[in-house]
């Protein structure tokens, strides 16, 4: 019984170490593998209780785990959408198949980094077909909420090189000094006026007219009011706004706004100090300052002074380049200077990394022993953040496995030898029966 127990554990420890080897062997290969995580060997006796003062060799088990929370060194590289998680989380990818036969839902995978370029119809992808996923931004570059803990709002992210954008004008803010001698008695009345060019939704380039009469006093004195008349051309020239401006005459507050009527169009907010007037592609504010604040609108001297012009809003243009920040938005800039987020990379994070279903390509899918997964923005909560021009390299420590290496080698050896011993003395236990 006891000789039979030694050559069970014999062979048992040659297969636990044949084990470790086959780890070690996939270590020492992936070394160079961007991504790659370490499988390890463990060993577990098993004892059997002998009686009566007898012992039995129970042998040994091994069991096999990859250290999928161990991460590798971050490298540089020179390709912005080479990425790297640093720090917990893992980025959500798909397979380039499940893409053509829309169901990304049940390839929902998981990985630490990858090298993803777009390929024939825009998809970023990895060269061992690996697909990057993210959430979608509207058309004005927002985010929508999607659900944290499910798959469902993820889509494989295509960058179209052939997207153009246009960014409508939402306000106008005038710097602008009025003459003051322009409201005194026996002043011509000429009006003065301003032409500006602004963008409507479609990126067309459209002008508002902005005339500023003044109002001459029938007698002697200075009445310090105006009136802003703005048009739009858009609108065949129609007026939008029509506003009595009245500008303060006391010492210290001379030359501000004192107070502002709308005749026609939107109200005066003193907060932001516009109007807002409907052109044809919709609301546009006009600032023209606050109540008894430098800024904006003035009546000073005898000057009219376009000081200056501010606006947003840009034309049409063609995508020239696309940006990953930290916090995972992928960014599109386009070469009329507009930069729109146009998606967003979340960072996946679950209870146990060790727990999850290693597969082929660095990648991993929550199975049971991982617990439940959540979506987390880069950066925010237990995760990491996203690196881009960057690779994590393999986990792996080629100088340990080549001990281990030596170790498992001479554990082989010695096994194989009580096997050879036992051999030996079964031989000897015939040979006395002889």
């Amino acid at each position: 019984m006891t000789i039979s127990s030694s050559l069970n554990a014999g062979v048992a420890g040659l297969s636990a170490n044949a084990s470790r080897l086959a780890t070690i062997s996939d270590n020492i290969a992936n070394s160079a593998t961007f991504g790659y995580k370490r499988a390890v060997t463990d060993f577990h006796s098993m004892v059997i209780n002998g009686s009566r003062g007898s012992y039995s060799a129970g042998g040994v088990r091994a069991t096999t785990n990859r250290l999928i929370d161990e991460r590798g060194s971050i490298t540089s590289t020179s390709n912005v959408s080479d990425l790297a998680v640093r720090g917990r989380g893992m980025m959500p990818v798909t397979t380039e198949s499940a893409i053509g036969v829309g169901n990304v839902g049940s390839e929902f995978l998981l990985t630490t980094t990858g090298s993803f370029r777009p390929d024939k119809e825009g998809y970023l992808r990895s060269e061992s077909g690996l697909v990057l996923m993210g959430w979608p931004a509207t058309p004005d570059g927002t985010i929508p909420g999607y659900p944290r803990d499910t798959a469902t709002g993820l889509e494989p992210i295509r960058i179209n090189a052939n997207q153009a954008a246009g960014e409508a004008t939402t306000y106008v803010d005038l710097g602008i000094n009025l003459p003051a001698t322009s409201t005194q008695y026996g002043a011509d009345g000429f009006p003065e006026s301003l032409t500006i060019a602004y963008f409507d939704n479609l990126g067309t380039s459209e002008e508002l007219t902005v005339e500023f009469s003044p109002t001459v006093p029938a007698a002697a004195g200075s009445s310090n009011e105006w009136t802003m008349t703005v048009r739009d051309s858009a609108s065949a020239g129609a007026v939008v706004g029509e506003y009595i401006l009245q500008f303060d005459s006391t010492r210290g507050a001379g030359g501000t706004l004192q107070s502002v009527t709308a005749v026609t169009g939107g109200g005066h907010d003193n907060a932001t100090g516009r109007v807002d007037v409907t052109v044809a592609g919709g609301p546009l504010g006009i600032g023209i300052g606050q109540l008894g604040q430098q800024g904006g609108l003035t009546q000073l001297s005898d000057t009219f002074a376009p000081v200056s012009v501010q606006k947003d809003g840009n034309p049409v243009g063609n995508m020239t380049s696309i940006d990953i920040d930290a916090n995972g938005f992928v960014r599109a800039s386009f070469d009329t200077g507009i930069n729109r987020v146009i998606y967003q990379i979340p960072l996946v994070d679950v209870t146990n990394f060790n727990g999850l279903e290693a597969l082929d390509s660095q990648t991993y899918q929550v199975g049971p022993n991982s617990g439940s997964y959540f979506l987390w923005d880069a950066g925010d909560g237990p995760t990491g953040d996203l690196l881009s021009y960057a690779l994590e390299e393999s986990a792996t420590d080629v100088a340990g496995e080549l001990t281990s290496l030596i170790q498992t080698q001479r554990a082989y050896s010695s096994n194989a030898k009580v096997i050879q011993t036992v051999d030996e003395m079964l031989q000897e236990t015939t040979n006395i029966k002889r």
